[in-house]
């Protein structure tokens, strides 16, 4: 049976410019009518172009409120738009990392032209919750200013989308539909959001090399690990490479189910909003915790007995021992970079490691042009976000393992080796001022 295309009629609405991060609302302003259908098609139009016509795209979020209707909305105007192929994770649920890996590695041999990825981040979720939809461009990172701004004038201006309103695509079940819209082929891939993610993982770090030192067989006693997914997209991930992989203890991997309410909790991964594995961490029974946001991206590092670890130092330290990660050992590390507001310390490393150091402005799509020119391949910033060139994303699981790839190396404590850095490099520190302006 051959689907139709339905042109619908439609206003523009006032608040529809893309940050940083792309569009975020409260959920009942993405629920009002046509709101989300609207920046969709503004996305498809403007975030493709010319190249909208046999687009491949990958869609997902990080399972918060209202991803699977927003998929839905998604998959049926894709098909009405001349998109060729959704690549839609299960249950339509992608941690931000695993987007941009997925792009980057392409799909049964072919090219993938971007992906639509619904977050928040590290917001609260729930009915009353936060909301996002971000369109991510074919190297796997946030679309760059010009394509946001291509995009918001196409909201401001728009007067119809066009939406397949019969396809119904049950993409709570892995497989492959295929679907006739007048004419054309359709087809949508629900995928296992984790797989793929997982097999990367696995060619940039050495995982025996950190199962050994898990098990004790490196130092002579169990290395315990606390990790704190917080009801967010990194729960799967984090069972499945900890647990099933390296041994770790599932009792240890805290709030690891996805929930559309986080718990109703507060998806940030810091000292106030996860203060349970900080408090829980205090207790000396583990050597190493984490913690990771909404969508996957950002973290935090403790030690033994809560010992902290900023995002600032932590950039430094896996920059200082970035040798001992297996993926750069045969590449070239060609340069450092940090967020405007980030701590110096990295600038420290990259000097005495003569490579270049790189400050940008807050957003990590500024990070990914400095890495596509062959310029950077390790950044950081001061709101608990770090990454690499392996994608074009912060992404809070490859620190959690970075950080244990390079203990594992080093056969030493968190504490003692940001103690070790702080003696070779001096203590960098920032803080931020609120500049207020008093009314009459």
């Amino acid at each position: 049976m051959s689907l139709s295309v339905t042109v619908v009629p439609t206003k523009p609405f006032k608040d529809q410019k893309p940050g940083t991060s792309g569009l975020r609302k409260k959920v009942p302003e993405f629920q009002q009518q046509h709101y989300t259908e609207n920046f969709i098609q503004a996305v498809l139009d403007g975030g493709l172009s010319d190249r909208k016509n046999g687009a491949v795209l990958v869609v997902g979020g990080d399972g918060r409120f209202l991803c699977m209707e927003a998929a839905n909305v998604i998959i049926k105007l894709a098909a009405a738009n001349g998109v060729s192929r959704l690549i839609v994770g299960q249950n339509a649920f992608f941690s931000t990392p695993a987007v941009s890996a997925l792009i980057r590695k392409g799909f049964e041999g072919r090219q993938i032209d971007g992906g639509i990825i619904l977050t928040a981040s590290h917001n609260p979720g729930g009915p009353r919750g936060d909301f996002g939809i971000k369109f991510n461009c074919d190297n796997g990172g946030p679309a760059p200013d010009g394509v946001t701004n291509r995009i918001y004038e196409i909201t401001t201006k728009i007067s119809e989308y066009r939406i397949v309103n019969d396809l119904q695509c049950d993409f709570t079940q892995i497989g492959r539909y295929e679907f006739n819209v007048e004419g054309r082929n359709f087809v949508v891939d629900v995928v296992d959001p984790v797989e793929d993610y997982v097999k990367l993982m696995q060619q940039i770090f050495d995982f025996d090399k950190i199962r050994q030192l898990l098990s004790g067989k490196l130092t002579g006693s169990r290395f315990k690990v606390l990790l704190d997914s917080m009801h967010g997209a990194t729960g799967p991930y984090v069972s499945t490479i900890l647990c099933d992989h390296l041994g770790a203890a599932s009792e240890d991997m805290l709030r690891t189910v996805p929930k559309p309410d986080f718990g109703n909790g507060h998806p940030d991964p810091n000292l106030t909003y996860a203060k349970a594995l900080v408090d829980r961490s205090k207790q000396g029974d583990h050597d190493f915790g984490a913690a990771f946001d909404g969508d996957g991206d950002r973290n935090m590092i403790l030690g033994r007995n809560g010992f902290f670890v900023t995002p600032s130092d932590s950039l430094a330290v896996i920059a200082d021992n970035i040798e001992a990660i297996p993926y750069f050992r045969n590449r070239r590390v060609s340069g450092f970079a940090r967020s405007m507001p980030t701590a110096g310390a990295v600038d420290l490393v990259a000097k005495a490691k003569g490579m270049e150091i790189f400050e940008t402005p807050t957003g990590w799509k500024y990070f990914g042009n400095l890495m596509d020119a062959g310029r950077m391949c390790l950044c950081g910033e001061e709101s608990f976000g770090t990454g690499s060139d392996h994608i074009r994303e912060k992404d809070g699981v490859w620190a959690m393992l970075a950080w244990l790839q390079i203990l594992a190396e080093r056969q030493t404590s968190v504490q003692n080796l940001v103690q070790m850095h702080w003696k070779k490099y001096g203590r960098n520190v920032f803080t931020r001022y609120l500049k207020r302006t008093l009314r009459k």
